[in-house]
């Protein structure tokens, strides 16, 4: 006999095995990290978003963003 075109054959080892992805070792960790809160790191200036800040905003985008980086670190008191 041969099954049908619409339906598949059955599996002659029954249900196919359950996968599961354990990262509990990680999420462990980063959810120890923000509870604690060692989540909260310094932010630093960017030489790379300064260049393309300089180049195309002639500047003025320069110190938007240095006050932003500024004022982020102030208000989590790093």
């Amino acid at each position: 006999m041969t099954p049908a075109p619409d339906r598949q054959p059955a599996q002659p080892y029954g249900q196919p095995p359950t996968i599961i992805i354990n990262n509990s070792s990680s999420a462990t960790a980063s959810a120890t990290a923000f509870i604690g809160g060692g989540g909260l790191r310094y932010r630093r200036q960017s030489l790379w978003v300064h260049f393309w800040l300089f180049m195309f905003t002639a500047g003025i985008g320069n110190v938007f963003y240095a006050v932003h980086v500024s004022r982020w670190n102030r208000d989590r008191g790093l």
